[in-house]
């Protein structure tokens, strides 16, 4: 092992910087030379066609911020396997002996890493160094904490208009079929509701808990002023398990169907139940909010940060992550290995699995809703008992690192 690439694939977010740049000091250390395969499959699809390559020298390294988001190495989604080439991967090769490149060192989510695997079954060498702001993968992915951490910011802040103007607020937020996003940042920003897709919602629930909470903030303020605050997945489902998709937009580069709408259906659900219930214009005059034909019941709005997410910088976690997954990548490189998916480092260890069962979508713990429901978050549901084991557990602190 001489030459590595380094490419980065699918959406971009925070720590993939660090995954280059921990791949490209540690290949140097291991006198190895790393060089950038630009704009992910695609570029390397296209390798035979480039001149030469961005070698990942220490000055050049230098140059990688690892607490920007984004990818020095640029990205795209392209599914090699639906190439209509049928010399495909020859091509590919023919690139990666152009430049005498031994192994890949490829960073990105469950398609990706799905393109990955068929790589690696055509004797490419790979490792993958975990990524997806989803975290959708069985092991912790760069990108999730930093996406996280910015819903929750962008969450809490809103809070700051709703409760100006007395307004139901839903943000909708990427995640596609797992939850996690929805579901973490909207813990952490203390969100009223959280809708994800795990869980159908019953909009009567909502509805029920949304009138109660809002109203009673609004009684309970000496300036009559209240607010409530949803956090909605893109991929939501309502109460008979349809899910939302923009039947007009098609399907993307690996064939899924594109996620749309699901804050704006939110809203319209809550609205047309405010406008039926004759409770309502009642309770807006008690607290003398109502206006005839002016403000009537309380004003929905939808907020999408949508790209805003998953930009910007990076969080300390996945810079440190990406950092180590993107050294140790590099090192079972080196030892021979392929096909296999960085999960962490612990005690002196390299841990890592199969990447086709690393692939598999994981969902959010539905035991630890039901624990946030005891506290009082509504997840569009009625609220299920929280029933937990018991486990000792010997030498925590050496497991959590």
């Amino acid at each position: 092992m001489k030459r590595i690439g380094i490419l980065t694939s699918g959406g971009d977010c925070g720590g993939l910087n660090a995954v280059i740049k921990g791949a490209a000091q540690m290949a140097a250390k291991l006198g190895i030379s790393s060089f950038v395969i630009p704009n992910g499959y695609a570029g390397l699809y296209n390798l035979v066609d480039f001149d030469s390559l961005v070698e990942l020298t220490t000055d050049r390294c230098d140059l990688i911020d690892c607490n920007l988001a984004g990818s020095e190495a640029g990205h795209s989604r392209v599914k090699i396997k639906t190439i209509e080439d049928p010399q495909k991967y020859a091509r590919i090769k023919k690139g990666l002996e152009k430049f005498r490149i031994d192994g890949l060192v490829i960073s990105g989510g469950d398609d990706s890493g799905s393109v990955m695997v068929d790589l690696s079954a055509q004797g490419i060498k790979c490792i993958h160094a975990p990524k997806t702001m989803d975290l959708d993968l069985q092991t912790y992915s760069v990108g999730f904490d930093s996406t996280a951490n910015r819903i929750a910011s962008f969450a809490e802040d809103l809070k700051t208009t709703g409760r100006t103007h007395n307004r139901i607020l839903v943000m909708e937020v990427f995640g596609r079929y797992a939850g996690h996003t929805a579901f973490r940042a909207g813990i952490a920003a203390d969100a009223d509701a959280i809708l994800i897709p795990e869980i159908p919602t019953d909009f009567d629930v909502l509805y029920t808990h949304c009138k109660e909470r809002y109203f009673h903030r609004i009684a309970a303020s000496d300036v009559k002023a209240g607010t409530y605050l949803i956090l909605v997945a893109e991929g939501l489902k309502d109460a008979s398990g349809k899910e939302l998709v923009d039947e007009t937009a098609g399907v993307d580069a690996f064939g899924h169907k594109r996620l749309a709408g699901a804050g704006k259906y939110v809203c319209d659900q809550l609205t047309q139940r405010f406008k039926n219930d004759s409770e309502i214009i009642k309770l807006m005059q008690r607290e003398k909010m109502y206006v005839k034909g002016l403000n009537e019941i309380p004003e929905v709005r939808a907020v999408t940060p949508g790209h805003l997410v998953r930009c910007g910088h990076s969080s300390v976690y996945d810079v440190n992550f990406g950092k180590e997954a993107g050294a140790a990548a590099v090192i079972l490189l080196k030892d021979n290995l392929s096909g296999v998916t960085v999960t962490g480092i612990a005690g002196g260890k390299i841990q890592y699995m199969e990447t086709a069962a690393a692939i598999k979508q994981r969902h959010v713990d539905l035991a630890v809703v039901a624990l946030h429901e005891q506290m009082g978050t509504c997840f569009g549901r009625k609220p299920q008992p929280a029933a937990f084991d018991y486990l000792k557990q010997e030498n925590a602190v050496e497991r959590f690192l």
